[in-house]
């Protein structure tokens, strides 16, 4: 099993509720219709808290700020993504998945990396 990690930046036009809100009732319902196409089989939002304790801690270990979220896609194997992204279905869903982040992801800013978990 792996993991399509992103980190995420919000747009710039937008507040960090109107990204949340956006992300949650916008795009995850959208993700999720079409999850099956690329072979997803779990997704997961992680929205950032506005609270004073993410300052701290990032003054306490010098870190940069934080993102205003993460998603995380499982997925089966490298080679099922693969397969998934691949197809012509999915290749036509990538596009317009990126086309609908562009409404609230400032990809300039954001992180996408695959992953293997390690539960301890």
């Amino acid at each position: 099993m792996i993991k399509f990690v992103m980190c995420l930046t919000r747009h710039p036009d937008l507040s960090r509720d109107e990204f949340k809100t956006y992300w949650l009732d916008k795009h995850g319902p959208f993700f999720m219709k079409n999850a099956d196409v690329l072979g997803a089989i779990r997704y997961v939002q992680s929205h950032t808290l506005d609270s004073p304790l993410n300052n701290g801690l990032r003054k306490s270990r010098g870190m940069l700020a934080e993102f205003d979220g993460v998603a995380e896609v499982w997925f089966d194997s490298e080679e099922a993504l693969i397969e998934g992204m691949n197809s012509t279905e999915g290749q036509r869903l990538a596009g317009a998945l990126l086309e609908d982040e562009s409404k609230f992801i400032d990809h300039s800013k954001s992180a996408a990396f695959i992953v293997e978990e390690h539960e301890l």
